[in-house]
């Protein structure tokens, strides 16, 4: 006869009246040295602080609430049982009438486990198995939550034997398939018919290869009609044939680009996608085209676009939102600049440099530099003074990671 099942609501016995969830409870204590972190354990079961379990092959795992207000992840498991280990149990309940029996009536036939045991197979976790884990910040082995969890499972462990085949690794209902199946063979059913070996694959592939027939020829193509291409966009649309071929010959860069791995274009908002398309042709009527759909102002579309020609997103940035970068670096790069116009013959050499922000600007030659939020220089502006110098102008770097602007 197995004991009572009625447990009692105080003290280490509260979550197990069977041998075998006590067993369990008993493999908790003796796995550890902390009779502080269990005690708490108990109390978090007690307190209803373990969310949902989950019970799988080799783990049960459930949120646990502690101090904090998101629970923690918490769980124990428990090593599942090899092919040969569940032969040996299997052939274990089987030799007796009465253990499937039990287990059917909710019970774990002692005897069985003792069996198991001699033979190799620990049906019953020892306490060295039982291998806690719990995202809390506690050093405890094992920590008060995974305590909680191993008290609220024994439980469930008491009402239904089968959750430690569970943890073993397989399901009640599967356990039973594979004792019908025994009994079958032993009362005299013919085994199943194995599956022949069959050919390796190499040597499969190696007579397919030889023996293959040769590929038909392909049917004559007899078409019933010339090829029509696709007719002009409507007037009323706004597009252009020109237009279109450019677009998805754009769309079929970018497809080759993604494929490759490159994935900027994705992160273009539809502002910059349209200045990365207007920089892409220096046609007036594309231009035209982009700048009748975006609404923006020719001579800004422009500005913008040469930024998006010298430095890509990271240019249009620059030229449209200003930041304060720190005060060393613009007057590193202020100093740099100043000492390369002293050193011209053309115009430039007298004109006044003018900085603001993120700007550096050369007033009366329409030139202007720009730090970006990546660190790098681009130059905005009009037309550049022509070319009077007598020597070469000096190539400018103007901080690390900035790109190098011909002064």
């Amino acid at each position: 006869m197995s004991p009572s099942r009625r447990s009692p609501t105080r003290g280490k016995r509260a979550f197990a009246a069977t041998w075998w969830g006590q067993a369990w409870v008993t493999a908790l204590e003796d796995s550890s040295l902390d009779s502080g972190r269990l005690s708490r354990g108990r109390t978090y079961a007690r307190q209803g602080m373990v969310g949902e379990v989950t019970i799988s092959p080799g783990a049960v795992t459930a949120p646990v609430q502690g101090s904090r207000p998101r629970p923690y992840r918490t769980s124990v498991r428990v090593p599942t049982l090899t092919d040969r280990q569940w032969d040996t149990l299997l052939g274990a309940i089987v030799a007796r009438a009465g253990h499937a029996a039990a287990l059917l009536d909710g019970e774990m036939p002692q005897d069985l486990v003792d069996d198991a045991r001699s033979a190799g197979v620990p049906l019953l976790p020892r306490p060295t198995e039982l291998d806690p884990d719990c995202s809390c910040p506690d050093w405890g082995y094992p920590c008060k939550h995974a305590a909680a969890l191993c008290y609220a499972i024994a439980a469930s462990i008491d009402a239904d034997p089968f959750v430690l085949f569970g943890l073993r690794g397989r399901t009640k209902e599967k356990v039973f398939e594979e004792l019908r199946h025994r009994r079958g063979r032993t009362a005299g059913e013919p085994a199943p018919q194995t599956a022949p070996a069959g050919l390796p694959a190499a040597s499969a592939y190696a007579r397919w290869a030889a023996d293959r027939p040769e590929l038909p020829e392909p049917p004559a193509l007899t078409p019933t009609r010339a090829p029509v291409l696709p007719p002009a966009p409507p007037p009323a649309s706004g597009l252009t044939a020109t237009g279109l071929q450019r677009l998805a010959a754009d769309t079929a860069a970018r497809a080759a680009r993604l494929l490759a791995g490159d994935t900027a274009s994705l992160e273009l908002t539809q502002h910059q996608d349209a200045l990365r398309l207007a920089a892409s042709h220096n046609d007036p009527e594309w231009f035209h085209g982009i700048r009748t759909s975006t609404g923006v102002r020719p001579a800004e579309l422009s500005r913008l676009t040469r930024a998006w020609r010298h430095g890509g997103a990271a240019g249009v940035t620059a030229a449209e939102e200003p930041f304060t970068p720190e005060p060393a670096t613009m007057a590193a790069a202020r100093t740099a600049v100043a000492r390369a116009l002293r050193d011209m013959d053309d115009d430039t050499a007298g004109q006044r440099l003018r900085a603001w922000r993120n700007r550096l600007t050369l007033e009366g030659a329409g030139l202007q530099l720009r730090l970006g939020p990546d660190a790098r220089w681009t130059l905005s502006g009009g037309r550049a003074p022509p070319p009077t110098r007598t020597r070469p102008r000096p190539s400018l770097r103007l901080g690390k990671g900035s790109a190098p602007v011909d002064s």
